[in-house]
Formats: C-alpha cells, structure tokens, sequence
C-alpha cells in the first residue's frame, strides 16, 4: 500500500469509528473544513506512525503546518523518501 493510501484509510477509519462522514479526500480538501478534530488527527498521526514506521511531526526540521489534504500526503511522502 502507498504513503497516500495508507494516509486514506486511516482518515476513512478514523471517520468510520466516530460515525462521521467525511467529505471526499480530496487534494483541495482544507482539512479544517473535514469536520474532524484534534484528537482525530492525532489518532491518524499515531496509528500512521504505526503503520508506516515514523512521524515526521515529531523530526527536527519544521515542517510547516498542512493546510490542504494534499500538504498533509507530501509531508509523509517526502519523509518517506
């Protein structure tokens, strides 16, 4: 599975577990417009450590905050590399 279908299915479950619909993933998507909340992103952030092995958030560099859903993939994208 890829950084960004991974970053998908843990916005999908995430969103499933609360009984929230999200609205479509995609790249414009602001992710303060996704209806999700803080704890939700910091559930993602944790289990896609998990899942892929790091947290960019956690690096030294600044990384800058992600605004769009697209923002949020390269971030992991580009640690990946």
């Amino acid at each position: 599975m890829s950084v960004r279908e991974t970053i998908i299915s843990q916005f999908e479950a995430v969103a499933k577990e609360k009984d929230f619909k999200l609205p479509p993933l995609s790249d414009d998507l602001v992710l303060l417009e996704s209806g999700l909340d803080s704890l939700s992103f910091a559930i993602i952030v944790a289990r896609l450590e998990d899942c892929l092995g790091y947290d960019p958030f956690s690096a030294d560099e600044e990384l800058g905050i992600p605004i769009k859903f697209i923002d949020f993939i390269r971030i992991y994208e580009d640690v990946a590399k």
